[in-house]
């Protein structure tokens, strides 16, 4: 309950983070800003030896800040941490595992990435020549480093998130935004030791590593003006 009762906290916060940026933007000729800050909520899946076919079966929750450098209305690189936490039983399973065993976990990551984001439309506002889009659908993919907690002992991988989102602009700097990922983990033990190998098989370095994902909402804001003294557009 705990648990709930701070992302209800921050869910306010940051509705309050969209009526404020939405009411002080200017109206006006859009601008070109260098970089986009901001923050979202969203809900985490987790795919692997205690889950193996549905995705949402045991949902979990994520807190995300993120960076973005915005290159031009096409391409952007953003950086972004996770905060979140993924979950599993495999008596829901339809496999068994060897004596009947049966094993459940819970594990909190922290993550920490790189991606590269492209937009399949121009992204702003005004300005027609440009032939820009309030809103945009993308694609993403990126490199994260991931560490997680699990039965009280911490471990740490790579990860390769890869995912599609869209964004939309609410005002001339203000971005609401909806988020999909899948991340490769390079780990079988994002639920814990007992479901590393279960079957006492050894498995490729590649193989039978688990899968984490985060859906989530975001809201940011842009700033650092790239040009206040001309009329050239980068």
């Amino acid at each position: 309950m705990t648990g709930i009762k701070h992302i209800r906290h921050i869910a306010a916060v940051l509705l309050a983070a969209v009526m404020t940026l939405a009411a002080s933007s200017r109206a006006g000729a859009q601008e070109d800003y260098r970089f986009d800050i901001g923050g979202g909520l969203g809900m985490t899946g987790y795919l692997g030896d205690a889950n193996t076919a549905t995705l949402w079966g045991h949902p979990g929750w994520d807190v995300e800040a993120l960076l973005r450098y915005i290159v031009n209305p096409r391409w952007a690189f953003k950086t972004n941490l996770y905060v979140g936490q993924v979950s599993g039983d495999s008596a829901d399973m339809t496999n068994v595992f060897p004596d009947n065993a049966t094993f459940k976990f819970k594990s909190t990551f922290y993550e920490i990435g790189e991606m590269a984001e492209f937009n399949f439309f121009n992204y702003g506002m005004g300005e027609r020549y440009r032939k820009l889009k309030r809103v945009s659908p993308y694609i993403t993919a990126g490199l994260s480093m991931l560490v997680w907690q699990c039965d009280g002992k911490a471990n740490f991988t790579m990860a390769i998130p890869l995912g599609v989102g869209v964004k939309y602009k609410l005002s001339e700097r203000v971005n609401l935004g909806f988020e999909f990922l899948m991340k490769k983990t390079f780990s079988d033990k994002v639920d814990g030791d007992n479901l590393s190998d279960p079957y006492g098989i050894k498995h490729a370095f590649m193989k039978n590593t688990d899968w984490i994902s985060t859906m989530s909402f975001t809201i940011s804001y842009e700033f650092s003006q790239r040009c206040r003294a001309c009329n050239y557009k980068e």
